[in-house]
């Protein structure tokens, strides 16, 4: 046996005090005992399963003065997360095998974590889905238009379906109508103007032809981001393939507090009210909704601290999703199986990887997390490009090692690991 790593570990729903076995990067035994090449006591820390974010864009390439894949999962490393996937919305935008292919390989010289890469179905590549659905790790589409992004009309919402279905690999979905969208342009000054330029109906319009278009369905189908209390509602009753998820900022911050300055906390779909922010919080505590996903999209300070009318949207997340609801776990505000579920457990369902789960078997994808030692949110401690978080100031608990496929990346918050060690987690 290579490691055995020791501790309070979360197994099966529960803490129990064991030895985690660890060969080649893969779990190989669960014991009250066991003894390795290399044997690790972590005393009463918690042992989890390391976050997997479904959302990430970190805009490489075309787009690395904001972020690149060595300082995004870099970020995403240091806040427990040992799996990303990224956006299609890059520069070239990855539509076709030759983008999915070159991006593969300049990512893999860059990444510290795992990565996945998913590919955006457009009006005009729907005939390209199963070609490319062979390499890539999943689907986009935005409905609705947003941050470089390629839109699919909704009377091809069900041709896409289809053959997304032949490809065998979820699709994630910018649920906002864009014809809706159009309907409420309007000059945008503040955080409340961009809320009615995209108002709740945009996305309630995007969630039902979703529901309609997926039925007979067999793929997995995942609304990204939900916003409102509306969206919420619609979603109750779906089928078992499809899922949500929602952001730390759509659950933590609305429209009514005082954020400044405006331009920077401007994102797609809006923040919103307070009513839909403890809506969406009560689901999420609830099982209502499947996932947290960062959607972490930087833009630098001197992008976004212009006229709000003409500031890019998009936050920063990778890094403090995972510690900012650590630190709520701890104070009780949702159970500790609630957020291993909605960030281990179901995104690796989602896009099917041995990874979520402390369990023989599976890739040792681990972080040691000490509940003693909560901190408060420095911008000038993260790690992405961008320099700032919209969590500033707020409490949080960062794991103090991290383990991806049994190499220890992190250790006392130190980074030990190599750019290059992340493995392309495609078919």
């Amino acid at each position: 046996m290579d490691l055995a790593i020791e501790g309070k570990a979360y197994i099966n729903g529960s803490f129990e005090k064991c030895c985690i076995g660890i060969d080649q990067g893969i779990i190989s035994s669960i014991k009250k005992i066991s003894k390795g090449d290399e044997h690790l006591d972590f005393g009463n820390k918690l042992i989890l399963p390391a976050g997997i974010d479904v959302h990430v864009h970190f805009r490489d390439p075309g787009m690395i003065h904001k972020e690149d894949f060595s300082t995004g999962s870099l970020a995403a490393a240091f806040g427990g997360i040992s799996c990303v996937f990224d956006m299609p919305n890059t520069i070239p935008q990855t539509t076709n095998l030759q983008v999915l292919s070159d991006k593969i390989i300049t990512l893999g010289k860059k990444s510290y974590v795992d990565f996945g890469i998913y590919s955006c179905i457009t009006n005009s590549n729907i005939k390209n889905t199963r070609e490319i659905g062979k390499k890539c790790s999943g689907f986009k589409i935005y409905i609705g238009s947003s941050t470089n992004s390629l839109q699919l009309g909704t009377s091809n919402l069900r041709e896409a379906f289809k053959e997304v279905d032949s490809a065998e690999k979820p699709v994630l979905i910018h649920a906002e109508d864009n014809q809706c969208l159009n309907r409420h342009k309007i000059k945008e000054r503040n955080l409340v103007d961009h809320l009615h330029s995209r108002p709740s109906e945009c996305e309630e319009k995007a969630i039902m032809d979703i529901l309609e278009s997926s039925r007979n369905i067999n793929s997995k189908i995942h609304i990204c981001h939900l916003s409102s209390c509306e969206g919420l509602e619609l979603l109750k009753n779906r089928a078992e393939n499809v899922s949500c998820g929602v952001t730390p900022h759509h659950l933590l911050l609305s429209v009514e507090k005082n954020l400044k300055p405006q331009s920077r906390y401007k994102v797609n779909p809006p923040l919103r009210t307070s009513f839909d922010r403890e809506i969406l919080f009560e689901g999420m505590r609830n099982g209502f909704i499947d996932m947290l996903e960062s959607d972490h999209a930087p833009h630098t300070l001197e992008e976004s601290d212009v006229d709000f009318g003409n500031a890019p949207s998009g936050l920063p997340g990778v890094e403090t999703m995972f510690p900012l609801f650590l630190y709520m776990a701890k104070k009780r505000m949702l159970s500790f199986q609630r957020l291993i579920s909605i960030i281990c457990e179901r995104p690796a369902e989602l896009v099917g990887m041995p990874k979520g789960k402390i369990e023989v078997g599976r890739d040792a994808d681990i972080i040691v997390v000490d509940l003693k030692k909560d901190c408060k949110i420095k911008s000038e401690c993260l790690h992405s490009k961008c320099g700032w978080s919209p969590f500033e100031g707020w409490p949080a608990i960062f794991p103090t090692h991290v383990f991806v496929r049994g190499e220890k990346l992190i250790e006392e918050h130190e980074m030990l690991g190599n750019q290059g060690f992340g493995r392309f987690v495609g078919k």
